[in-house]
């Protein structure tokens, strides 16, 4: 079995699910006696490459092009269901980001593969790769076997751990796709990302605001708590709706999964879209004012009271602490 792993890189530089995507696609190969080539797209790409290696891709790919620079769906998905097609890959893995969920149903439709995305768990059971993706609002999981002969996968960021590389270096091959402007039908512009700002995405701490702060102004004590922890500002999709804040620091079924060591929800009530998208980290802590809230059924710890009050304490000791 070959098993196609799609890293993702931006500005040079891959992208922490890429590792999480390689280190999946080397568990199954472990299993399966399978191989895993890595594939990386972009403009000068080709020196961050071979540190995949240390995560198990054997060989990695790499098409380089000056108009790959940003993401276009309809180029990326060519190249990743061409390159498959070469390498005779029965299996293609991606991370379920914006780019995975974009790029992997145009690649099953390409190659005629089934698919299944947003994958939490794999394993193999008699030869067959077994994929846990969870539905009803994270509320349930359900097993999916896909029968076509390639298989493609999306997995949820932040599920699968990616470890520590092992230093090998995997050898490179750049390999030409031939791309027209028709293949560019749909293109990126520009990516503005704001400077100095953690993405929750990446984030090992995050601090994150529900629609009890009662308004945008109050978000204040939200930042300077994650300004003291070093931590990513996050954000309920009640507050993102009501535009307060960006809705890339939306935290829930419909923004970003996260998986931090740690993960502060202040007055957040813990809706199923939430929950979904930050159940899995390590530590949570809830402060709500309301006892009842669902929140503290999945926190490790929970303080009931006044965001107001409680906040701007703990952010004082926490300065304490560093010497603040």
């Amino acid at each position: 079995m070959k098993i196609l792993a799609f890293a993702e890189q931006r500005d040079g530089q891959l992208k922490k699910n890429a590792f999480e995507v390689v280190s999946a696609a080397k568990k199954i190969a472990e299993q399966t006696n399978g191989e895993v080539v890595a594939l990386v797209i972009g403009e000068g790409v080709e020196g961050i490459a071979a540190a995949l290696g240390g995560y198990g891709a054997k060989r990695v790919v790499v098409v380089d092009d000056a108009r790959l620079k940003l993401y276009s769906s309809t180029a990326y998905a060519k190249i990743i269901a061409e390159v498959a097609g070469k390498e005779s890959a029965s299996v293609v893995l991606l991370a379920a980001t914006a780019m995975g969920k974009d790029a992997a149903p145009r690649v099953a439709v390409k190659l005629e593969a089934g698919l299944a995305v947003d994958c939490v768990a794999l394993k193999v059971d008699g030869g067959d790769i077994i994929a846990t993706r969870p539905v009803y609002a994270g509320k349930a999981q359900t097993d999916i076997k896909v029968t076509t002969s390639v298989k493609v996968l999306s997995l949820r960021p932040n599920v699968f751990t990616a470890g520590t590389s092992n230093g090998a270096q995997a050898p490179v091959e750049k390999t030409n796709v031939s791309l027209t402007d028709a293949d560019f039908a749909s293109v990126v512009r520009e990516v503005t990302q704001a400077t100095g700002k953690l993405d929750v995405a990446e984030a090992d701490i995050i601090v994150s605001g529900g629609r009890g702060l009662k308004g945008p102004e109050n978000f204040n004590i939200i930042e300077e708590l994650a300004a003291a922890l070093g931590a990513a500002v996050g954000a309920s999709r009640a507050v993102v709706d009501a535009g307060w804040r960006p809705h890339d620091e939306q935290v829930g079924q419909t923004g970003k999964t996260v998986s931090p060591s740690l993960y502060v929800a202040v007055a957040i009530s813990g809706a199923i879209q939430h929950l979904a998208g930050m159940s899995s980290s390590k530590y949570i802590v809830a402060i709500n004012k309301d006892k009842a809230a669902p929140i503290f059924q999945v926190a490790d710890y929970g303080i009931v009271g006044d965001a107001f009050e409680i906040v701007p304490a703990l952010t004082k000791e926490v300065k304490k602490l560093h010497g603040k």
